[in-house]
């Protein structure tokens, strides 16, 4: 299984961009692997469009981030969706001592317990969790 961070993630949907082509020629060169995300990461990308939402005093103004927020879901409907279940919750629990974010932590758990590999630009973070195997491959 391979994983895609919110960095990672993110770029899929500019079909115009040079990261976005290179990860995807990537990850097709791995036909057998189940691709997908956490629900951390789609956790981070749904909160921040119902936040781009709330701040919108006038309806008008709130038709684009809803628009966003639609499209977002349909988009991970395209995707695995790899969950924070009990297995990551215990991983989490026995890491959270790490000076590491609490979501890229709970990020970390689920590829951890799930074996697969967590694509990421974070390294500064990442290095810090034992046992967590991850790549960059927007470079």
């Amino acid at each position: 299984m391979i994983l895609l961070d919110s960095d990672h993630f993110s770029v899929l949907p500019f079909h115009e961009s040079e990261r976005r082509n290179r990860l995807v020629s990537r990850l097709a060169a791995c036909p057998d692997e189940l691709i997908g995300t956490t629900i951390i990461n789609a956790d981070e990308q749904l909160r921040g469009w119902l936040a781009s939402v709330k701040k919108e005093r006038h309806a008008i103004r709130q038709v684009e981030p809803y628009t966003q927020l639609a499209r977002l879901l349909e988009f991970f409907a395209n995707y695995h969706i790899a969950l924070f279940d009990e297995r990551a919750a215990t991983h989490y629990d026995s890491i959270r001592h790490l000076r590491v974010g609490t979501m890229d932590l709970k990020t970390a758990s689920i590829a951890i317990v799930q074996n697969a590999l967590l694509l990421t630009a974070n390294k500064r973070d990442f290095e810090k969790v034992p046992g967590l195997r991850f790549e960059n491959w927007l470079d």
